[in-house]
């Protein structure tokens, strides 16, 4: 096979699994019934032309037989009348109509057997017809349900995708949020064991150092003062000291 031949093969292959893809089988069988019945009707219309000529061979079979009577009698009135040659002429036409009534005969006979085997094909094709409708309708019900069932499972099979995606998602949400939450319990628990300086509190460390021992200063004076309102001479002897001290 050459190149070309080749090429050729491969692009109508090609072209027919496209036209395969894109192709209804329910239209096609509907164009497919529409056909048929356009032959049918080709049918039909010959075997009408047919009837026709059957007719209008009988019509003239008819009139020549009624030209032959009228001949016969008007042979008989020439011999009433003693004219024997003018009843010899009218005889001699009516053999000719009746040469011609036979070959309308033949026709006649040819006509009719077409006429019959054209109604025997129109009914059987009109039978063919009805049978093919019957079974089109049915596979055509039989697609559109297997298409419907398609596309359900088309739909179940993305919302399965969609669902394990979701919950992949919802998987790592629920991570996350297990991690700031864990991450804020320990933030919580150095806060309170003091590893980390409270953010809202106004100052570090070492300042609270300072307010502490100002404070205990505070409360050794306030300690002294009661002392010496009450008059305790060990106290007072003690805030002398302290005075002189100073």
């Amino acid at each position: 096979m050459g190149i070309g031949k080749r090429i050729t093969t491969i692009f109508q292959a090609k072209s027919n699994a496209a036209l395969n893809k894109m192709e209804d089988p329910r239209q096609t069988l509907d164009l497919s019934y529409e056909q048929q019945l356009e032959n049918l009707t080709k049918v039909k219309r010959a075997v009408a032309d047919v009837a026709t000529a059957r007719k209008r061979v009988e019509i003239q079979a008819e009139q020549l037989k009624a030209q032959g009577d009228k001949l016969a009698e008007q042979a008989k009135a020439a011999l009433a009348q003693g004219n024997e040659p003018l009843a010899r002429e009218a005889l001699t036409r009516r053999e000719g109509i009746a040469a011609q009534l036979k070959d309308l005969d033949a026709q006649h006979a040819t006509i009719v057997d077409q006429e019959d085997k054209l109604v025997a094909t129109s009914q059987k094709l009109q039978t063919e017809i009805e049978a093919f409708r019957t079974k089109k309708e049915t596979i055509k019900a039989t697609y559109t349900a297997a298409e419907a069932s398609s596309h359900v499972n088309e739909a179940v099979a993305g919302i399965s995708t969609s669902m394990t995606d979701a919950g992949a998602a919802m998987q790592r949400a629920q991570d996350k949020v297990a991690q700031m939450q864990a991450r804020s319990g320990a933030l919580d628990d150095l806060l309170a064991s003091g590893a980390l300086t409270d953010l809202n509190s106004p100052s570090d460390d070492i300042q609270a150092q300072l307010d502490q021992a100002s404070n205990a200063n505070n409360v050794d004076a306030q300690l002294a003062a009661l002392k010496a309102q009450l008059g305790t001479p060990g106290d007072a002897a003690g805030q002398l000291e302290s005075g002189k001290d100073a």
